[in-house]
This record gives structure tokens, sequence and C-alpha cells, in this order.
């Protein structure tokens, strides 16, 4: 195994503060959901990403890839929904193979119930902490990482 430098101690603090937040904010933007609007982040998620692809609709692997979720917890998650009438589910028209999760008119209803609350909660646990000057240098930094690891890199 090749000899890897050690991190500086700027990394070492950009790291260290990057773990805090993944393991903190996930769980901090959730309550304030869940405690506000009776939805969890990531049924927020899913709401949104379904409000925002052609026909309000996507195929249950799209869904859940596009939710960063499994395929067995999408299939849950869309199950609760559509039995609190948010989506509905059914075979794909087109190969008969597939599901297919909608958004229900209720369910783009919640979703803009709970928009204010999740933009709130962003700008209040995130936004507001850090100077705008610093939001696009580390919006490109983290962009860059992030296209990395879906790349399998």
């Amino acid at each position: 195994m090749a000899e890897t430098d050690p991190l500086n101690e700027t990394e070492e603090a950009f790291w260290r503060a990057l773990m805090r937040i993944v393991l903190s904010l996930p769980r901090r933007l959730d309550a304030d959901l869940v405690r506000t609007v009776g939805v969890t982040a990531n049924e927020y998620t899913t709401l949104m990403c379904l409000s925002e692809a052609p026909g309000r609709e996507l195929r249950m692997t799209d869904l859940a890839n596009a939710a960063a979720l499994s395929a067995s917890r999408m299939t849950l998650l869309v199950d609760d929904l559509q039995t609190r009438g948010l989506v509905t589910k059914h075979t794909s028209s087109e190969d008969g193979r597939g599901n297919v999760a909608k958004l229900t008119p209720a369910g783009l209803a919640k979703l803009k119930e709970a928009w204010p609350t999740h933009l709130a909660s962003v700008r209040g646990r995130v936004f507001d902490h850090v100077d705008p000057g610093t939001v696009t240098n580390a919006a490109q930094a983290l962009s860059e990482i992030a296209a990395q690891l879906e790349a399998g890199r």
C-alpha cells in the first residue's frame, strides 16, 4: 500500500467538522419537519423528487436513487406515503415489470406545507452561520467531492 501523507491542521479541522455535520444535520432537519408538519426528512425528499419529475412520477428504483435510499427502504416509505394518500403506486405501463410512484394532489399540498419549515431549518441551521462569500467556494468544493463519490472513484 502506498504511503499517504497525513492531513494537515486545516484539512483535519475541515474533515472533523464535515463528519459532525454529516452525523447531526440530518437528525436536526428531520426533527424540525416531524415536529412542525409531521413528515420526516426522507419523506420530504421523496415528495420533492416526485414533484420535480416529469408527470410527478418516477420508477421506484429511480426514486430510491434520487432520494439516496435503498430500494427496500424506499418501498416501505412509499407504502406508508400511499397509506396516507400522499402518493400512489402502480405497475409501470412501459414494461409491466417495475413499479412507479406518483405524487397525489394531497402529496403536493403536504410538500408545499412543509417547504417553509424545510427552508427555515436549512437557513437557520446552515446558511445563517456561514459568510455568504464562503458559500460559493464551499458549494464548488462539496460538488466536486460529491461528483467523485457518485462516479465511484
